[in-house]
């Protein structure tokens, strides 16, 4: 699988950390996951491009790592507040270029926001996010929203993409999105081709912009 050129590192293997890092990784990005316990290193060595047992919340460790050079650094550290907060601090003062911190609630995430970080998720609020997108459109199995005007999402084909092929449906041109996989059954394609015809209950997984991916959302 052609790795795509943006590189991701990914702080803390919780349940949030292990599912963004599986997620980028398999739409095609490198991804580096760390971790301060070995064992979860170990159990999570095989699923993304490199991991790597560091203690983040020392300046030298994440020097040596090269995290300066990540496009996206997401703090995943969830139990842990000091650490989670002293991981991105030092992120920012390492000039890293966007960091993408998990909060566990209202006031931690007002503080990483005045440390420096580029954008703050909440995990409960982002899932309510997700079963909004889904109540709207029958079609939508799984939304994320990367930033304010860029998502990823999950859908089932809309009948009126079906029997077509991905350059005929040119999605690209009318919704501002590309089509980076298509699961059909157990299979994963990643990525599909321009010639792939689109099959009913295949399920197409988009990214792009917000606005474009609500049209398709509207979809039958």
């Amino acid at each position: 699988m052609k790795k795509k050129n943006k590189q991701f590192a990914v702080i803390g293997l919780g349940r949030f950390g292990t599912s963004v890092a599986t997620t980028l990784y398999t739409l095609g990005y490198e991804v580096l996951a760390i971790d301060a316990d070995e064992d979860r290193i170990q159990k999570f060595s095989e699923e993304v491009t490199h991991v790597v047992q560091a203690d983040t919340t020392d300046e030298n460790s994440l020097k040596a790592l090269g995290i300066r050079n990540f496009d996206v650094v997401v703090v995943a550290i969830g139990e842990d507040v000091q650490a989670n907060v002293l991981t991105t601090l030092l992120l920012k003062d390492l000039g890293v270029k966007h960091i993408v911190a998990k909060a566990r609630n209202e006031l931690h995430g007002k503080m990483l926001s005045k440390i420096g970080a580029d954008r703050v998720v909440y995990p409960e609020r982002d899932m309510g996010q997700r079963v909004a997108h889904n109540l709207v459109s029958t079609n939508v199995l799984e939304y994320i929203e990367l930033s304010p005007d860029l998502s990823i999402v999950e859908i089932t084909a809309p009948k009126t993409l079906i029997g077509q092929s991905l350059a005929q449906a040119n999605l690209r041109a009318k919704y501002e999105v590309n089509v980076v996989a298509i699961k059909r059954g157990a299979e994963l394609i990643v990525p599909p081709q321009p010639d792939e015809n689109i099959k009913p209950g295949d399920i197409i997984i988009f990214v792009g912009q917000t606005k474009g991916i609500q049209k398709l959302e509207e979809m039958e």
